[in-house]
């Protein structure tokens, strides 16, 4: 019988950090939100040092609220809109992938600044029947594994159906027999080729998303010559989404020019004229600035050049086609604000804790745990302390029951104590409707949501 091994009681090796202004100026609240929201920061007003709502700091009002909470600016909204048709051409239609944040006040106000929407399930569906029903006709549904409520949804409202699979493709045909209905249909390619520096991957290799591309060629002919198909579907195009948050315009450019190949590939195999074709999006967003592999800004304006040459080479070829670009992060990420208050403040074998009412529940990409390989901190603001420099490392962590709930790791912040309120940047994608909500059964977090009223700019409950 051995010896059973013996715990080792020892409290763990520190290492002290130091912290000054000069070697951290970039994780100042103010620098932080220029290096990360770029011109949209301006939406979010400062004076001496706070972040404001209207005349008031932020702080003062959410003295009367409920934290932690999420607050959406529509004029980052807007901002961001804008910046993006400045670089598109007329022939690119701009769509909102609503998987980013599903808000009904986000949707409204979209409804009139994009030319349509993407969807991924039956609710996003409903959403926008519900509060953009203009658009009901230039909306899509993708995703694997489509249910028949879904299908028979977007059969049922003329949406557009991104078609995963051969079999998924006969169960539409199915259904739109049943209905007496025709179906507007786009095949979604699995191209051969990935996108560089994306970071998630959604098309190249072997994927649970789209058709090979090598297999579009027999379908295209399926449709064109079985009866029932014939009868029951109606193929516009094609939809290529072959990445998410990336940030390297170089890489981009070199997705859309190969994905305009592909179509033009399978043109000339095929004859195949294209009505539609959905380009993909996935521009990315700073969410690590103190991280200098992660810290550049998508330069827009690198893509204008490639956006113009597709849209004349699609035009030239396919007279009349619908070509659009779809974004969801990046026309929303911005618009957010996670704020959650200091409950506590602790000293743990030399490092420094701030003890949150906010965590992993509300905001799961916050804490590493949605896709992240390796944890970085996000930026994180002390929202009245926005001119202080950085004066200590600390560690700031939830209230759930979890060494999981992690909001910052050995992250630079100003003198920080109880009751103090601290803002998530990039916080209005992927965020509230991303994160397990039920955990530990905390109660709900609020959302509001900032807009302009009569030349002023206001706060909502939504």
């Amino acid at each position: 019988m051995t010896d059973a091994p013996q715990a080792n009681l020892a409290p763990p090796a520190t290492e002290a950090i130091e912290v000054t202004p000069s070697n951290h100026t970039l994780s100042t609240g103010q620098n932080l939100m220029q290096q990360c929201l770029g011109k949209a920061a301006s939406a979010w007003p400062v004076a001496q040092g706070q972040l404001m709502q209207g005349a008031t700091p932020l702080s003062q009002w959410l003295k009367t609220q409920t934290t932690p909470a999420y607050v959406y600016n529509l004029n980052v909204i807007s901002a961001e809109v804008n910046r993006v048709r400045a670089v598109l051409p007329a022939a690119i239609r701009l769509h909102y992938a609503i998987k980013a944040n599903p808000h009904p006040a986000i949707l409204q106000h979209l409804a009139t600044r994009v030319d349509g929407f993407d969807c991924a399930s039956l609710k996003e569906m409903q959403q926008v029947a519900a509060h953009a029903p203009a658009l009901i006709a230039q909306t899509s549904i993708a995703g694997p594994a489509k249910s028949d409520a879904e299908l028979a949804f977007a059969l049922a409202h003329n949406i557009l159906i991104n078609v995963e699979s051969q079999g998924e493709l006969l169960r539409i045909s199915g259904l739109a027999n049943q209905s007496a209905q025709i179906a507007r249909i786009a095949l979604r390619i699995n191209p051969p080729f990935e996108l560089k520096g994306s970071g998630m991957k959604m098309g190249g290799g072997a994927r649970p998303f789209g058709i090979d591309s090598e297999q579009i060629p027999a379908l295209i002919n399926l449709i064109q010559s079985d009866a029932k198909l014939k009868q029951t579907i109606d193929l516009e195009g094609f939809h290529l989404y072959v990445g998410s948050q990336n940030r390297d315009a170089a890489a981009l450019c070199a997705g859309l020019d190969a994905s305009i190949n592909l179509i033009e590939t399978l043109y000339r195999n095929t004859g195949f004229i294209p009505r539609h074709l959905n380009l993909g999006g996935g521009f990315g967003v700073v969410y690590h600035p103190q991280d200098k592999t992660q810290n550049t800004a998508l330069d827009l304006d690198a893509l204008r050049a490639t956006l113009f040459n597709i849209a004349d080479r699609a035009q030239a070829q396919w007279l009349g086609i619908h070509l659009n670009l779809e974004l969801g992060r990046y026309l929303v990420a911005g618009a957010g604000l996670y704020v959650t208050r200091i409950v506590d403040r602790k000293i743990s074998r030399g490092k420094t804790y701030l003890l949150c009412d906010g965590g992993m529940h509300h905001h799961l990409a916050l804490s590493g745990n949605l896709g992240q390989v390796i944890r970085r901190n996000w930026p994180i603001i002390a929202i009245d302390y926005l001119d202080k420099a950085p004066v200590e490392p600390v560690e700031i962590a939830g209230p759930l029951c979890t060494p999981l709930d992690v909001l910052g790791q050995n992250l630079p912040m100003p003198q920080l104590n109880v009751g103090d309120v601290l803002g998530v940047l990039q916080s209005g994608a992927y965020g509230l409707s991303a994160s397990p909500n039920r955990f530990l059964s905390h109660p709900d977090c609020p959302e509001w949501i900032i807009h302009e009223a009569d030349a002023h700019s206001v706060i909502t409950h939504e």
